[in-house]
């Protein structure tokens, strides 16, 4: 099974530089986008196989996720639990026969940390959450999860332990889900590998120089990782400031 996640960065932006290309050549089973920046009946896809699903913020032009997947699910829902509404557009879950696909848009905590202590709280429910589903059956969650987890993530580490995205308190985010039962796929596979991005600033030739952030992941329950097959970064898709990440799981 291939699935895709990819931060458009504005789907309708996007469709105008090689998104469909892309989309039809890569065939994925599973493609879930985020920060698609429109409401429904602002775009129309033709996705000739693909069931299509989405969660737009009530925010035009802000925010938001879609799904689009060959398999139907058994059960869709939006938001990180019933309780309380998802304005933003930022949790997506799936249920499939194996697993539970959860797309996620995590919130920046902005460059002067003015969102930080919001993220923090939405970080401790979105990974109790995670763990609720997990005692029913493994997850697979995807998306743009606004944070270099490590040094080896980011190009500039010492300059950037300050910043949104690189904050001590991310980070320990990042590592208490990972020891509560859950395993990103990219470095299960390539835990040393350097240089491997899925953001780039779209200031003067950053990208050209590969000065880039990891930010943008796969991450399953630790009791499916010896099913994973393949996990990579497409940094040479251009449609976007970040790139698609790709996961092959399963038979």
């Amino acid at each position: 099974m291939k699935l895709i996640s990819w931060n458009v960065n504005g789907i309708r932006a996007c469709v105008s530089k090689g998104f469909l290309e892309y989309f039809k050549n890569e065939n994925a089973d599973i493609f879930c986008i985020q920060e698609t920046k429109c409401q429904e009946g602002q775009i129309k896809l033709e996705l000739d196989g693909y069931h299509q699903y989405w969660h737009s913020a009530v925010k035009k032009g802000y925010s938001g996720t879609a799904v689009f997947t060959k398999i139907e699910p058994l059960t869709i829902r939006t938001g990180i639990d019933d309780k309380e509404e998802d304005d933003e557009g930022r949790v997506m879950t799936l249920e499939f026969e194996k697993f539970f696909l959860i797309n996620v848009y995590t919130p920046n905590s902005k460059r002067d940390l003015a969102r930080l202590d919001y993220r923090l709280v939405w970080e401790d429910r979105l990974r109790n959450y995670l763990k609720q589903l997990d005692q029913i059956k493994p997850i697979i969650l995807c998306g743009d999860l606004n944070v270099a987890h490590n040094e080896i993530d980011l190009k500039n580490p010492k300059s950037n332990l300050k910043n949104s995205g690189f904050t001590k308190e991310e980070r320990e985010k990042m590592t208490l889900l990972q020891q509560e039962g859950f395993t990103d796929t990219f470095r299960f596979l390539n835990p040393d590998k350097e240089g491997a991005y899925t953001w780039w600033s779209y200031m003067n030739k950053v990208r050209e120089r590969n000065i880039g952030w990891r930010i943008d992941y796969f991450i399953v329950s630790n009791r499916i990782v010896n099913e994973i097959n393949d996990a990579n970064i497409h940094s040479e898709i251009v449609g976007s400031d970040h790139c698609p990440v790709v996961l092959e799981i399963f038979k």
